[in-house]
């Protein structure tokens, strides 16, 4: 039986293998947890859906069961590079396997399976009606600002270029498609800075608080990239840093433990009386974006 906590990190796992087209990982985590007893049906049944689409879309992976590309060949493709031909091979047998990714992608509730086709698109590169297809649902659907995060991530592997202007939360936006980062490394400096002061006061004493704390902060610089409350985070201050650093830190103590100890979180990072206004601004965003996810 795997404890809720267990359970939050396992989930966590997973998505990040979907999202960087680990497959064969995902097949033998997937695998793993459906042989766990005592978690809810429904948990099972996503599982076993996920795992048979990924058999059918990627059967390369399906006796690959260590699910690490430690002990192959260095001449052997990696995960994205046999994501790629399988992509090409599908659209060679199905001319309208473009058409179906999207239809998936667009159509279908939000799941795994709407970024495993995303992925799927980001390969099939050489196709503008995918990429007017994505803009224009990016700029007249109210989507999930993680969704359009990963719309715009497959709009940049798919070489576009240029600016697309649309509407996130309350704000509109203009993103530049070639200067999106792909992975958490190409964010800037004094974003991952932010992280670091958390992981100073967590990373020895509350490993399991940072492990969260690096998961919520990679999920939430996506889903406010490109907004006012990102634009604060570029200003390479120690003040503006230390609120959000504090706001990470509190809100991944309050979702570990039940408790709030604001004014010794806040006395960590130096947050007083006189900026403690911005801390609850960034407070509120952070519980949104929490919120939000928990709805969506």
């Amino acid at each position: 039986m795997l404890f809720p906590k267990t359970l939050d990190y396992y989930q966590i796992q997973l998505t990040v293998m979907l999202e960087n087209e680990r497959y064969g990982e995902a097949i033998a985590l997937l695998r793993f947890l459906l042989q766990c007893q005592g978690q809810e049906e429904r948990h099972y049944e996503e599982w076993q859906a996920l795992l048979e689409w990924l058999e059918t879309a990627f059967p390369q992976y399906i006796h690959s069961t260590e699910g690490t590309n430690s002990d192959l060949d260095p001449d052997e493709p990696d995960e994205e590079e046999l994501s790629r031909r399988n992509a090409h091979f599908k659209l060679a047998e199905d001319s309208l396997y473009a058409d179906k990714m999207l239809h998936i992608v667009m159509e279908e509730p939000l799941s795994e399976q709407t970024m495993l086709a995303l992925g799927q698109l980001s390969h099939l590169t050489g196709n503008n009606k995918i990429d007017e297809a994505l803009v224009e649902w990016l700029q007249t659907s109210k989507l999930p600002s993680l969704l359009q995060y990963r719309v715009l991530q497959t709009l940049h592997k798919r070489g576009m270029q240029g600016n697309i202007t649309f509407t996130r939360g309350q704000e509109e936006v203009d993103i530049d498609i070639e200067a999106l980062p792909l992975t958490q490394a190409e964010f800037p400096v004094s974003v991952q800075q932010i992280l670091d002061r958390v992981a100073q006061h967590t990373e020895v004493k509350e490993p399991t608080l940072y492990y969260f704390a690096q998961e919520l902060w990679s999920q939430f610089v996506m889903s406010i990239y490109g907004t006012q409350d990102y634009q604060s985070m570029l200003i390479e201050e120690d003040l503006a840093m230390d609120i959000w650093a504090a706001t990470l830190h509190q809100i991944v103590s309050e979702s570990l433990t039940g408790s709030r100890n604001e004014e010794e979180i806040r006395a960590m990072y130096g947050i007083t009386e006189n900026i403690r206004f911005r801390f609850e601004q960034a407070y509120r965003t952070m519980k949104q974006f929490i919120s939000a996810g928990l709805s969506e």
